[in-house]
């Protein structure tokens, strides 16, 4: 009966309903293993109140996935381009329902939107909390640390690695509506392939830095959540600016790791097959070295002429520290950072929304992108005086297509004027206009900056309900960079 449903759905929309619920299936049963992070972690520190929520919820996630993946047989296994976006999107939705569960079984359950803004912040490495400090324990705490290290790469990425049935069955559609940036390369001819080698060097960037950061004598609980924040350019982990606030050492290697984090894996997959000088090659790369060059020598000449630093490190670490993590999107502040003033803080806006690399974990609007803006407006003020001059928009010496630069200045709008409608919905709610579209900003960035933290907006928790549905779909749409998601709103998309 099920079957014979499915196909009629099918003959109406054109979509491949059973196969997408069997994926659906394996996701929740990978969704599942991940969850046994945190039950070890509160099964450490006794926290049995935790330790049964997370076995409750694992119960509910993998018996719903085997229940999808026992009762549903479909004829077809093709994913096309129409199923590949829904997936992309319905996962992150249904990856948030499920690992919101953890917050709400407890004896002092967050609100169902509290909960539900904590998993999705968590899975697109945003990074905002609507809890304050000390509320959650520890497995809950590193429940988030995990949901961000698994959304930094992507979830469909990660399927895509341990399914390589998913090669034949619209591997190349997900592999693309989930990866950030303008184009997507495949490193090997089967898409699993290139996923797997993404992940092995996600997964040998987390090792690494877990072994450092334990050299600095921190416990191996606070290291794996502060790598996992930072590998992910996710920065949600609570108590990390106060553990590396106190430390040289964790802020030059955490910075060096928010660095690479904000690097295109693709060159980095090639420097680690012995490609080293490809990132050099890039231009995209250069001009990220170039723009973090830049800004440290704006920052530690306007620190030390205002005299508002009291060490070395302060005058030279700290704002390098800053400058990584703002273009990284991950989102640590140093220490000083409220008392660099109104100047400061304004190019650190600006660098949280041009963002890093595409292809990275990092958030933003991308600096590929900004790159294409700037090129294209310096050939329309030459066609000005020029009109009848052809010009083209190149990169790393090959001319881009004229629909990918139109595809990038309707980016950049939409991207705008989605922050600007998420700040109007806010100030509808109450709030008012600065702190309204300062939060939207940073959900769209996926940047985990605390309002209060860096002393300017509102704190998260103090939002109204509706106002954080809105803020969690705001950082859907930046983690999966606009039109992934906004494809299903159009009538076109349903229609065979």
């Amino acid at each position: 009966m099920y079957s014979r449903q499915s196909i009629s759905r099918r003959l109406r929309t054109g979509i491949n309903w059973p196969m997408l619920s069997r994926v659906f299936g394996w996701l929740l049963l990978i969704e599942g293993a991940f969850m046994l992070i945190p039950l070890i972690a509160a099964w450490c520190y006794n926290e049995q109140d935790t330790v049964e929520a997370f076995i409750i919820t694992i119960i509910v996630t993998v018996g719903s996935g085997l229940l999808l993946n026992s009762i549903v047989r479909p004829r077809s296994g093709d994913l096309g381009k129409r199923e590949s976006f829904l997936l992309t999107v319905s996962v992150w939705i249904v990856f948030s329902l499920f690992g919101m569960l953890p917050y709400l079984l407890t004896p002092d359950p967050l609100t169902i939107s509290n909960a539900f803004i904590e998993a999705m912040s968590g899975f697109t490495t945003t990074g905002l909390s609507t809890v304050p400090v000390g509320t959650l324990s520890h497995g809950q705490m590193m429940w988030g640390c995990v949901m961000q290290w698994v959304g930094g790469l992507g979830i469909i990425i990660f399927t895509l690695a341990v399914l390589p049935m998913l090669n034949h069955s619209g591997g190349m559609q997900m592999f693309n509506a989930e990866t950030t940036g303008i184009t997507h390369d495949k490193l090997r001819p089967r898409v699993s392939e290139t996923a797997k080698g993404l992940w092995l060097i996600y997964i040998a960037l987390t090792v690494l830095l877990v072994g450092i950061i334990k050299l600095d004598s921190v416990d191996m609980y606070d290291a794996l959540c502060i790598t996992f924040s930072v590998v992910s350019t996710g920065g949600g982990y609570p108590l990390a600016n106060d553990l590396i606030a106190g430390s040289v050492y964790l802020k030059i290697f955490i910075t060096l790791f928010m660095f690479l984090g904000g690097v295109n894996f693709h060159l980095l997959f090639k420097v680690a097959n012995g490609r080293l000088t490809a990132p050099f090659k890039s231009e995209v790369f250069m001009t990220y070295v170039k723009t973090i060059v830049a800004m440290s020598v704006i920052f530690i000449l306007y620190i030390w002429m205002t005299g508002r630093w009291n060490s070395i490190s302060a005058l030279t670490i700290d704002p390098i520290f800053q400058i990584v993590s703002a273009l990284s999107s991950t989102g640590f502040i140093a220490s000083e950072f409220r008392s660099w003033g109104p100047l400061l803080f304004t190019l650190v806006m600006c660098m949280m929304f041009v963002g890093a690399s595409a292809g990275s974990t990092s958030g933003g609007a991308k600096i590929d992108r900004i790159i294409y803006l700037i090129k294209n407006c310096r050939n329309e003020v030459s066609r000005t005086l020029h009109p009848n001059t052809i010009r083209s928009v190149k990169l790393n010496g090959k001319i881009v297509p004229p629909e990918l630069v139109g595809k990038v200045m309707v980016f950049l709008a939409i991207y705008v004027m989605v922050i600007g409608i998420g700040g109007v919905c806010l100030t509808a709610m109450g709030i008012c206009p600065e702190d309204a579209f300062c939060t939207a900003f940073m959900c769209i960035s996926n940047c985990g900056c605390d309002n209060t933290a860096i002393g300017y907006g509102v704190s998260f928790d103090t939002l109204p309900a509706i106002g954080k549905w809105i803020m969690a779909f705001v950082m859907l749409i930046g983690r999966l960079e606009l039109f992934t998601v906004l494809v299903l709103f159009t009538s076109r998309f349903w229609r065979q």
